[in-house]
């Protein structure tokens, strides 16, 4: 019953370090507060990425775009290290943490752990907000700009972008 919810924006979770970092897809990415900024994921003790998040005490979460699809899906999909080999993403330096940033994200938001809560059957790590860089034309005047095409899941191996008429209430 949880699709209900969908369509959830699409991120891709990097964790470990510059030597040895690991990419995963998560939808469960949720704002926890302005000050401190704070970011919580949802993450399944099963994954690969969940162990290197608790030994690093670290993450990047990065934003995809269409252009991305092939990445997202593949990160989503296989797990370890050796999935990297398939896919075309180039790691930069991030300006706080160790973990790299994604130089074709729209956009990287680099977070420090601050708290681990045990959630069902999986464990939503908080973390602390400590650097945010984007690509220019992706936020401009404040705001997204959807023409850059964010990624949404819908389901299984559907995804949308958001069309380009807004709404105003």
């Amino acid at each position: 019953m949880y699709r209900v919810l969908y369509p959830l924006r699409t991120y891709l979770i990097i964790s470990g370090n510059k030597e040895k970092a690991n990419i995963m897809t998560a939808d469960w990415v949720v704002p926890l507060s302005f000050k401190p900024f704070l970011l919580g994921v949802a993450i399944s003790p099963k994954r690969f990425s969940h162990g290197l998040i608790e030994k690093y005490k670290e993450f990047v979460v990065a934003v995809p775009s269409v252009e991305m699809l092939k990445d997202v899906w593949i990160a989503g999909t296989r797990s370890g290290y050796e999935k990297l080999k398939e896919m075309n993403i180039t790691f930069v330096d991030s300006k706080k943490v160790s973990t790299p940033s994604i130089a074709e994200a729209l956009a990287n938001i680099e977070c420090k752990l601050i708290n681990k809560i045990k959630t069902g059957d999986h464990d939503f790590f908080i973390g602390e907000v400590v650097n945010v860089s984007y690509d220019k034309e992706f936020f401009e005047k404040g705001k997204p700009n959807i023409k850059k095409k964010p990624l949404a899941h819908i389901g299984e191996n559907e995804f949308v972008s958001f069309e380009e008429k807004i709404y105003k209430a």
